[in-house]
């Protein structure tokens, strides 16, 4: 899986977080209330959408407040031991709240449930419902079972679920940008990812769908959506009734005539399988924005080989090179794990090194942790001791804030289209939003009617290494 968990991030105003919770729904009284928090990957974030909606036909309405919730639901990432500690942490602050609400039920969704399965329900006791993220259909059912005292398990995976038939209730408190899910599992077997043995086996959804859902979040004013998808660019669909095949770059041109004032983006890609069908998409609708997360994870051909990533170091670079050749000034974003198993000081030069070669505008950057169950686990020693991994890590944030701040000085001077997603998180008095090319801008408020979802031309002043700074341009 590519869409890992944020270890360190540039973008001081970026909109992912650690733990989310839904808005209140309004609209209705409902006599039964769920709390939910998501970790880890945007997919998450996306299944929680859809648990709203399976809830909110069984009666039960969002809350943000967790001790008036009657049902708690963590949404979970295995892909760091932090991200895992992090959720039993929270269990156990919700195990003292449930001695005050002895009705109150506690579950654990996606991949931490999908691996850990009874471990949670048996030996630790920290729950009462545990859901795979196949299985979210069976969540009245196990509410129904755990409500008699029984622990509820479900955590079976399925090669046909995608839940396209759902329609998400979208939790962010934005209403401008959302995720669309359009495909679930993995076939790549990266050996350090235990996500191919959380969520199964790759699936593509309905086309039809996924323009159907971006339709309807452009009517209900949203003007960015997020394709989702462990590895996008492998999307594929057969249209049996119209006799169609449909790659990603077809569903990518799909969802951009939806309108020319929806933004699209995608994430993530993997480096094997971008195509210039895709990119040559991009180039032809300028609403799909010039961006593309490719992970790279490793600069050396020998660890790569180890990490079974099915590229080399010039074939990642000669990637690169193409996508820039075909889209200039496409923004570019990666991310890096530092001190894989027999990572030597040669190896992780090799990473410094590419990563001058690609100069990123964003990455994510990790040390390597084990994860039980995949196959890095069961191949190689974990032998880098964990002092040289953060040193090295360290190394490579260094280089990356340098390469991070070279990029946003470039577009100082510029003027940019900036979608305006809502206040700064530092300023009510500034805006907050990001440009075609994913970097965030924040600019002051004016008097001119402007609101969230607008789009404005947005000149640049100054920078930091995270934060484009700038003020709305005035036409004269």
């Amino acid at each position: 899986m590519e869409m890992l968990e944020i270890a360190d991030k540039t973008h001081d105003e970026s909109r992912q977080g650690e733990a989310y919770a839904p808005v209140q729904q309004e609209t209705a009284v409902y006599q039964r209330h769920f709390y939910i928090e998501s970790y880890g990957c945007a997919m998450n974030f996306a299944d929680s959408e859809v648990v709203a909606s399976i809830l909110n036909k069984e009666g039960y309405g969002a809350t943000r407040l967790p001790d008036e919730a009657d049902l708690i639901l963590l949404n979970t990432c295995s892909i760091r031991e932090k991200a895992e500690q992090t959720v039993r942490n929270r269990l156990g602050e919700f195990r003292t709240l449930k001695r005050k609400k002895p009705s109150m039920l506690v579950g654990v969704l996606g991949c931490m449930a999908e691996r850990l399965k009874a471990k949670l329900l048996e030996e630790e006791k920290l729950v009462d419902i545990v859901v795979g993220p196949d299985a979210y259909r069976s969540l009245p059912a196990l509410i129904t079972e755990a409500e008699t005292g029984q622990k509820a398990v479900n955590v079976l995976l399925s090669r046909e679920e995608t839940y396209g038939d759902i329609s998400p209730i979208r939790l962010d408190e934005s209403g401008v940008c959302s995720f669309v899910s359009i495909m679930r599992g993995c076939n790549n077997m990266c050996s350090f990812c235990v996500v191919p043995f959380t969520r199964g086996r790759e699936r593509s959804r309905d086309a039809h769908s996924i323009v159907a859902e971006a339709t309807e979040l452009f009517e209900r004013g949203y003007r960015e959506v997020t394709l989702l998808g462990q590895n996008v660019d492998s999307y594929y669909w057969i249209d049996e009734k119209n006799d169609e095949t449909v790659t990603f770059a077809k569903l990518l041109e799909k969802v951009a005539l939806v309108s020319p004032l929806l933004r699209v983006r995608f994430s993530t890609s993997h480096p094997k399988d971008i195509t210039d069908e895709v990119l040559f998409t991009i180039a032809r609708y300028d609403n799909i924005c010039n961006y593309i997360h490719l992970p790279v994870q490793s600069g050396s051909n020998r660890i790569l080989q180890l990490m079974n990533r099915t590229y080399t170091r010039e074939w990642y670079l000669a990637k690169v090179a193409r996508i820039r050749e075909i889209l200039p000034g496409c923004g570019i974003s990666t991310d890096v794990i530092a001190g894989f198993c027999t990572e030597t000081e040669e190896d992780h030069q090799q990473t410094l090194s590419l990563m001058d070669a690609c100069e990123y505008d964003l990455a994510y950057m990790y040390f390597y942790s084990e994860r039980p169950g995949t196959l890095a686990e069961r191949r190689y020693k974990d032998d880098v001791p964990e002092e040289v991994k953060k040193r090295r890590l360290q190394e490579i944030i260094d280089l990356h804030r340098k390469q991070s701040l070279k990029s946003m000085q470039k577009d100082v001077g510029k003027t940019f289209t900036v979608l305006i997603e809502g206040n700064s998180k530092k300023s009510d008095a500034h805006w907050y939003g990001r440009t075609d090319h994913n970097k965030v801008a924040i600019f002051p408020k004016s008097n001119n009617g402007l609101q969230k979802g607008d789009y404005v031309q947005v000149t640049i002043n100054s920078c930091t290494a995270a934060t484009l700074l700038g003020e709305q341009l005035v036409n004269p």
